[in-house]
């Protein structure tokens, strides 16, 4: 097994392209950099570099075959494209008012968003993003900004008060662009992200569910605020569903392509099973679950939030209530009953437990065990 490794990374030096050879002092690996063609050290970066050419990179592997193993992990890209079935349209963004003295998107940004098939919110979020960005430099080339110059704009968005979802969302889509789209992969490894915020999720107790339930207006809505809620379902869940991922039999509902492109199953519940027969006698939907009504495609996202926000106001409940409110009550409900975590994991569709946990934070029965010390 090889004990000397070198790690390959993208660096950007004076307006060229450069293969970054990070590695541990060690004479031999030292001895073998210097027989590369013309290598620089970079005092920025700390890492020893040559010119990123396909015959320099060929050349680094043929160079340290069978003394070090070589680390491409930042360097090569091999992400999985996102199958949602989301039909990806950002002609919007092409066909918008030439606004003057504005920098639109690049149009290969939008091409590559379009062949990754990135959600549509995804899409806006990251072509708004990444506009502020390019107007902020609109008179620099894109291909010379650098991470001081991200840092610039990055310091920009802090002082307008900006939360650190924002400014994260701004960091991947300028990391988007120059890894994804120009083909250099974390070129901007060293940019520093602000912590995540550590919000507890807004949970609905019972009660509450159930009179929004109440106050649906008709069995397609009621339908799709108790799907929310008992299923677990994100929106997007639920508004992806056809009519045969719904298994009366087992009483379990697939939900194919979710988050992070992965399947599951998670419960169906008897009553919802009952509604959604009535439900589908008097709407006769053709593929999707939830169809909309003039076109037969899928029922909408605008369409379930308002639903939601509508039901929970008729309801009398004052904070305003979104579908991914009815989720977290879902996990909290099944933790406050003694359901096992890790079964709630696989039902929400999480990678790990460590992201499930953060329900037990807001499940009431840890309180509940608590001596009253004014008792």
């Amino acid at each position: 097994m090889l004990n000397k490794h070198i790690t390959l990374k993208h660096l950007y030096i004076k307006e060229k392209q450069c293969i970054g050879l990070q590695f541990n002092s060690d004479k031999v690996l030292q001895a073998l950099i210097k027989e590369l063609p013309n290598p620089k050290w970079s005092k920025e970066f700390n890492m020893a570099y040559i010119i990123n050419t396909k015959s320099n990179l060929n050349l680094i592997f043929e160079k340290f075959r069978g003394v070090a193993w070589v680390n491409c992990n930042y360097f090569f890209q091999d992400r999985k494209l996102n199958n949602n079935n989301d039909t990806i349209d950002v002609t919007w963004f092409r066909n918008r008012a030439k606004k003057e003295k504005f920098r639109p998107c690049p149009e290969e940004f939008l091409q590559k968003l379009e062949l990754k098939k990135y959600s549509n919110s995804t899409v806006k979020n990251y072509v708004h993003s990444f506009e502020g960005f390019i107007n902020y430099y609109k008179d620099r080339e894109l291909f010379s900004l650098n991470e001081n110059d991200i840092r610039h704009y990055l310091q920009k968005l802090i002082k307008e008060k900006k939360s650190n979802s924002y400014i994260n969302m701004a960091i991947n889509a300028i990391k988007f662009y120059y890894e994804m789209v120009l083909g250099m992969p974390n070129r901007f490894y060293a940019i520093e992200r602000p912590r995540k915020e550590a919000k507890l999720p807004k949970v609905l107790s019972k009660e509450e569910i159930v009179s929004i339930i109440n106050h649906t207006n008709n069995i397609k809505h009621k339908c799709i605020v108790s799907l929310l809620y008992s299923s677990g379902l994100r929106r997007n869940e639920l508004l992806n569903l056809k009519l045969n991922d719904v298994d009366s039999k087992r009483m379990v509902i697939r939900v194919e392509q979710a988050k992070g492109n992965k399947d599951r199953y998670t419960v169906l519940n008897k009553s919802v099973l009952v509604d959604l027969r009535t439900y589908f006698k008097l709407y006769k939907p053709k593929t999707y679950l939830f169809e909309n009504p003039i076109s037969k495609n899928r029922y909408s996202s605008s369409s379930v939030l308002q639903i939601v926000v509508k039901a929970a106001k008729n309801a009398g409940i004052k904070e305003r209530v979104t579908p991914h409110m009815l989720r977290h009550s879902f996990a909290t409900h099944l933790l406050e009953n003694g359901t096992d975590i890790r079964y709630i994991q696989l039902l929400l569709g999480h990678n790990s437990t460590k992201t499930t946990e953060i329900y037990t934070h807001v499940a009431t029965n840890s309180f509940t065990e608590i001596k009253d010390l004014l008792s």
